[in-house]
């Protein structure tokens, strides 16, 4: 799966929005994962939860910079995250699902915070290309 060239488009024009609200984004993604998908707290037993708190914000900031770098690389994405997808593989031990809920999370996540840019085509391609990150970071599991 690639994206086309209008998706690369809209995810480029996009992110230079999404990315002044970076720390914050990643935060509320987070915070999603964690309320709505519990059970992916278990990664995380060294972490303060609570929403807002300096460890939901350093992770948060984490996440984002890497889809940033996923953004900066949209032609070369596997290669912009392969020593994420080794870390989470090898080390980390994550369950692959949980790559496609925290993309969820963030696809909802950047709907409403910019709902005017969030169009049916923002949205197919916000889909897409985090479909292809979630991919990309499970690609070491196979």
């Amino acid at each position: 799966m690639s994206l086309t060239k209008a998706e690369r488009t809209i995810i480029i024009t996009m992110w230079s929005k999404v990315s002044t609200q970076a720390d914050s984004i990643g935060t509320e993604a987070l915070e999603r994962l964690f309320a709505s998908y519990p059970q992916t707290k278990t990664y995380f037993p060294h972490f303060d939860l609570h929403p807002g708190s300096a460890q939901l914000r350093t992770h948060g900031s984490k996440v984002v910079a890497a889809v940033g770098d996923a953004v900066k690389s949209v032609d070369n994405i596997s290669g912009a995250l392969s020593k994420l997808s080794e870390l989470h593989a090898y080390i980390l031990r994550v369950d692959p699902v949980n790559f496609k809920l925290l993309s969820h999370c963030l696809l909802v996540t950047v709907a409403t915070r910019f709902p005017a840019d969030f169009t049916a085509e923002a949205h197919a391609a916000w889909d897409k290309f985090l479909s292809i990150v979630s991919s990309v970071l499970t690609e070491k599991y196979r």
